[in-house]
């Protein structure tokens, strides 16, 4: 049997016609950049995120850069965000000349842990930049008590979380001053591009991000700010309309294949013998309960590396989200940070396996991809 990572063709068949009619009808209109599909999605998204407003930019990346450049940081400034993330976290910070100050993370929720953000702060510190990683929202109400105290901006990188909820019912996004999400096309709900959102409550923000969206202008030609080319194209846009309304029942069912995983790895008794530790929606701590939407299941393992070859050769897909943290990459040797700084990040890394999860499949395929990890330890004990 061969179980791929991720299979696209389960949302996209049953909505030929529909993704056909839309991207004609952009073609049709002629509206190709900032049209009337962008200011639908837009107003969409803000509804779907219970958010004053929403932006279409470019990409989830680009929605971090300008975030961060509507909030003024800049060179001297500091950023307090997690090493164990998609580069764009980071990269964003630096490409603006700020530093990068790294917390380590949870070990359960893979997210920043708060208890051990203030000692981090500085007087340079400009903002927190907590990262919902998989699915899962961060500690919100720790962050923002942080925040609060002692006067920062939040961004929550939620590009892999739209639908995340937070315990008090608030949609991820919703928490920060703003909140970044990308429709790369792996993502619950993916565009056939790049393409990001940006989502807010501030309306000076609002008007901030929107001229920085077109360069700094306002009105065209005549420039406030220095931005940059971060506009939304409306095809993009109009394949997202199209796919917007099945989003919750696309993460109702990664929900439901993460519980079947949680019954077969129960059921095998790879959790009991420690073989297999299975993600949870619950902080380390706090005994707090999360909504996770799974864009990824990602388990902790025993001979992980060992075991992606043993399942590639029984014909499953696996991924590593992310064998070397950031503060491990030699593009930021500059931070001077050394192995064993960050240990529950650097664990992670070398413990997680990201397992097939998509909406579409099957108990069947779930049964084989645990039947190839028991085989696997049985025959590695």
């Amino acid at each position: 049997m061969n179980v791929p990572l991720l299979d696209l063709n389960f949302q996209h068949r049953p909505l030929q016609k529909e993704l056909a009619e839309a991207i004609s009808q952009v073609v049709e209109s002629n509206a190709f950049i900032l049209g009337p599909d962008v200011n639908r999605l837009e107003t969409a998204i803000a509804k779907y995120c219970e958010t004053e407003f929403a932006i279409g930019v470019s990409s989830g990346t680009d929605a971090l850069l300008i975030s961060l450049m509507a909030l003024g940081v800049g060179p001297g400034n500091e950023v307090i965000t997690t090493p164990y993330t998609f580069f764009a976290t980071v990269g964003s910070i630096v490409r603006l000349g700020a530093k990068p100050v790294f917390v380590d993370i949870d070990p359960v929720s893979f997210n920043i842990d708060p208890d051990k953000i203030e000692e981090k702060i500085t007087s340079k510190t400009k903002a927190l930049l907590p990262v919902h990683l998989y699915g899962q929202c961060a500690d919100g109400e720790a962050i923002q008590a942080i925040a609060k105290k002692h006067d920062l901006r939040i961004i929550e990188d939620a590009a892999q979380a739209i639908g995340s909820q937070y315990p008090d019912g608030s949609k991820a996004g919703n928490k920060g001053d703003l909140g970044c999400f990308s429709f790369f096309p792996t993502k619950n709900l993916g565009c056939f591009g790049d393409g990001g959102m940006v989502v807010g409550n501030d309306p000076d923000l609002k008007e901030r991000i929107q001229i920085l969206r077109v360069h700094g202008s306002k009105p065209k030609y005549y420039h406030e700010l220095v931005g940059g080319n971060f506009r939304l194209d409306s095809l993009q846009a109009a394949i997202l309309n199209v796919k917007l309304h099945l989003l919750e029942k696309w993460n109702q069912e990664r929900r439901e294949n993460a519980k079947r995983y949680g019954q077969l790895f129960t059921d095998n008794c790879l959790v009991k013998n420690q073989k297999v530790q299975l993600p949870s929606a619950v902080h380390a701590d706090s005994g707090v309960t999360n909504h996770h939407t799974y864009n990824q299941f990602v388990i902790r393992v025993l001979k992980r590396d060992e075991l992606r070859d043993y399942l590639r050769e029984k014909g499953v897909s696996t991924e590593v989200y992310y064998p070397v943290p950031l503060h491990l990459q030699r593009c930021f040797e500059s931070l001077e940070h050394k192995e064993g700084d960050f240990p529950e990040a650097e664990k992670a890394a070398r413990e997680t396996l990201a397992l097939p999860i998509f909406p579409g499949l099957t108990s069947g395929q779930q049964e084989y991809v645990v039947q190839q990890i028991n085989s696997f330890y049985e025959s590695n004990p």
